[in-house]
């Protein structure tokens, strides 16, 4: 049979008050902690969650919430932020809305029913009103990587206008006025992007054709496709800029299946370094995101807000992403390619 808190007791002659104390996570005498200690040791003793649970009102648990598992983003900022619970003894559910709203509201109801502490969300939807249960409930809210249009969350993430405006800066500074966009214009950080590009192109005094928009949902099918439908053009774009990580992917595949390449043909910047620069050549310039920092700091708010149980307003940290060099970018004036100088404030 398991060994349970009374054959501690036995063990160690202190009182079940003392022992439960501990096991709670209360502070004890610290030659009790050692008898305790020794005796959980010795007799294999393993804690009841689910009672402690009960008397601490804690789970140890956090929920996150993902647009789409299947995402190489996601994936890793999921890796990250395991890593980080787990440090600090909790442990992670992890649901998949499979880039559907209404099963977004599905997973929150589901984590509040497992009495989660706290909820991260990488969020499908542009408005938080199906977050509002949680806050409510008095369950913290952590937003990462996708903050609403409607609702003021603490959120952790990347200054998404500010890399995608340094990422066709760079465009720009090496001689392209033709620059295309291959983007979503139906998720939070695509639409930061799409902004940063338009700034960008309206800084320089560069025109932004719409026909070198294509816009959808971040996907390997958006950077395919559109990538495509770019290089077929007579007059196609001499650049792209690519918003996520497989909208890249797509992209590459698409000029990979060209009789074009690059930087010979076109001009590309992607984003977000998970692998492919190990896998690509010439190697793309990408404008990467700091992931383990995002994942840290996203922990770290959380917590605090468990800890506290006060959050009377919203705190938002943003990161701001590298400039990766590569070889993708072509000067059009000849020369070497440099990358861009970044203003204080574009």
């Amino acid at each position: 049979m398991p060994a349970t808190i009374r054959d501690i007791k036995n063990r160690t002659g202190l009182s079940l008050a003392t022992i439960s104390k501990y096991l709670n996570g209360g502070n004890v005498l610290p030659k009790n902690k050692a008898l305790i200690e020794e005796a959980i040791e010795e007799l294999h003793y393993e804690v009841n969650e689910i009672a402690r649970g009960l008397v601490t009102n804690q789970t140890k648990i956090v929920g996150v919430m993902v647009y789409d598992i299947e995402s190489f983003f996601t994936g890793s900022l999921l890796h990250h932020i395991g890593h980080e619970l787990r440090k600090r003894g909790y442990g992670i559910l992890i649901c998949d809305s499979y880039n559907k709203e209404e099963v977004e509201v599905q997973n929150l109801k589901f984590l509040l029913n497992k009495k989660v502490d706290g909820i991260l969300i990488l969020p499908v939807s542009l408005s938080g009103a199906y977050v509002r249960p949680a806050r409510e409930a008095g369950v913290p809210v952590v937003l990462v990587d996708r903050a609403f249009e409607d609702a003021e969350y603490d959120f952790v993430g990347l200054d998404n206008h500010m890399a995608a405006f340094r990422a066709v800066n760079l465009l720009i500074e090496n001689h392209h006025e033709k620059i295309a966009v291959i983007a979503s214009d139906v998720e939070y950080s695509g639409i930061a992007r799409i902004e940063g590009y338009r700034h960008a192109m309206e800084a320089a005094g560069l025109t932004v054709s719409e026909r070198y928009l294509k816009l959808g949902r971040h996907s390997f099918e958006l950077g395919y496709e559109g990538m495509k439908e770019l290089l077929a053009m007579e007059d196609r774009p001499t650049g792209v800029f690519l918003g996520n990580y497989e909208t890249t992917l797509g992209g590459i595949m698409a000029v990979n299946e060209s009789e074009l390449s690059w930087p010979e043909d076109i001009s590309i910047i992607g984003f977000d370094d998970l692998i492919v620069s190990r896998v690509v050549r010439p190697k793309i310039w990408m404008a990467v995101q700091p992931m383990e920092e995002i994942s840290f700091r996203a922990v770290e708010l959380l917590m605090d807000r468990i800890r506290s149980k006060q959050w009377d307003f919203p705190v938002k940290i943003h990161f701001s992403a590298s400039i990766q060099e590569g070889a993708s970018v072509k000067n059009l004036k000849g020369g070497e390619e440099r990358q861009a100088a970044v203003p204080s404030n574009p």
